[in-house]
């Protein structure tokens, strides 16, 4: 078995080959404004000069602009004044008939938007951690990575989750008439966070757009990986129906068209060969924070649960240990480094001893480990486990396969269940 070329990415201060819109989302947007302290001798206190005139037209201004936003909001909204995460009230619930989870932009249209909602399946959608390697896992089909992620992709598009989902949701209508079990829980999509997108310190972006672009944020390798092609769409729909979801939980978010990095299109051209194993739903992409706070991270998860209730599956694509410094000590070579083996030891530890606030500590303690800042100099390919842990946040997780290897690690997880065959969907 050939050793794999160097896993090499840009970082995402760097400019991407993808499409001119790619790299102005690439542009640290974040809304934050730091305000520097006063210079030594100075007041922190902002003098103002202002009129008599002035200050009355404030506070006229002050006492009438309530008025006229509590009884004018239709007004406002046929003007297209617009929230910051949300289109319109309209496109919040025509994005929930889509992706029937109840999305609250206000107290009426919350009460509103629930009350013509399809009752949720008691089945959730396993969330799944993937290690998902440098570009060139697609081309070195001997090495065990290869395999692993498409035995993977099998589970994931067979009768344990989506195949199950649509054959229960075929099931049900003929046996309801159009109104039985399992109508409105068939496969919906995947909402995918990878370690190569970062937005604000306290912001989140998810990707409004339905093309089909790739962003290449690698360097180093031949030419022909810069043309690669990975057939996929993007559901408008179901990026709102997050939106609202992590509207709902009190996370800063954003909409933006966006192209999916080699963190998701490479991973799952294993997973999802287009020949042979066709995802066959629409892919959402949601960024982490730029930050690396793991509670934050797990929050980010466990806002977006719901998700798992609508036939909506989690993938979280990072690399179980990726040091790609140390990676020129072993390349050619056979030897693996110890941090290799011994993180990815604990962080199975972490994520299988238990589950709820005992794996969400435990998760948090493993970045304190000695070892960590070696097989991880920064977070950002960890931190996707702390998401996968938040969206699955009571079930117990399984380690499906793993691989230490140089300065990496390639170990996957499953959190939840499968669907079992005998198993019938039931609607509350």
């Amino acid at each position: 078995m050939s050793s794999p070329p160097p896993p090499i990415a840009t970082s995402q201060s760097q400019s991407h080959s993808g499409s001119a819109d790619n790299n102005n989302n690439n542009k640290n947007t974040d809304s934050n404004v730091n305000i520097k302290p006063p210079a030594p001798g100075t007041s922190s206190i902002i003098s103002l000069s202002l009129s008599s005139t002035t200050i009355f037209l404030v506070l006229v201004i002050a006492v009438l602009v309530p008025l006229v936003l509590g009884s004018s909001g239709a007004l406002l909204r046929n003007l297209g004044i617009q929230g910051f995460r949300r289109a319109t009230t309209t496109t919040a619930t025509t994005t929930a008939a889509a992706v029937p989870i109840p999305i609250a932009t206000s107290t009426s249209t919350s009460t509103s938007t629930s009350t013509n909602l399809p009752k949720m399946s008691s089945f959730k959608t396993p969330v799944y951690f993937i290690s998902h390697g440098g570009p060139n896992v697609m081309y070195e089909t001997d090495h065990p990575a290869y395999g692993a992620l498409q035995r993977l992709g099998r589970e994931i598009t067979g009768p344990g989750v989506l195949a199950g989902l649509n054959e229960r949701e075929k099931k049900g209508a003929a046996a309801g008439g159009g109104k039985g079990v399992g109508v409105g829980v068939g496969a919906k999509g995947v909402v995918v966070f990878s370690a190569h997108w970062q937005a604000g310190k306290r912001r989140v972006e998810v990707n409004v757009g339905e093309g089909d672009g790739l962003i290449y944020d690698f360097y180093g390798f031949p030419d022909h990986y810069y043309k690669e092609k990975y057939p996929h769409r993007g559901s408008k729909a179901l990026a709102e129906t997050v939106l609202g979801l992590l509207e709902k939980a009190g996370i800063e978010a954003e909409g933006v068209k966006r192209d999916i990095d080699h963190g998701v299109w490479a991973g799952f051209k294993c997973l999802f060969d287009p020949k042979d194993n066709p995802l066959n739903v629409p892919i959402v992409q949601v960024s982490l924070y730029d930050n690396e706070d793991p509670v934050m991270h797990y929050n980010l998860g466990k806002a977006i649960a719901g998700l798992r209730e609508q036939g909506v599956v989690v993938i979280c694509s990072g690399m179980a240990v990726h040091n790609l410094r140390d990676m020129r000590f072993v390349y050619g070579t056979n030897k693996t480094l110890p941090y290799a083996v011994s993180f990815d030891d604990a962080l199975k530890q972490a994520v299988t001893a238990g589950t709820g606030e005992e794996r969400k500590k435990a998760l948090v303690e493993l970045l304190k480990r000695g070892d960590a800042r070696q097989a991880h100099p920064t977070f950002d390919h960890l931190l996707p486990v702390h998401v996968a842990a938040g969206a699955a946040e009571g079930e117990k997780a399984t380690q499906i396969w793993t691989k230490a290897e140089m300065s990496f690690s390639w170990a996957q997880y499953r959190f939840g269940e499968l669907l079992k065959a005998e198993e019938e969907v039931k609607v509350e």
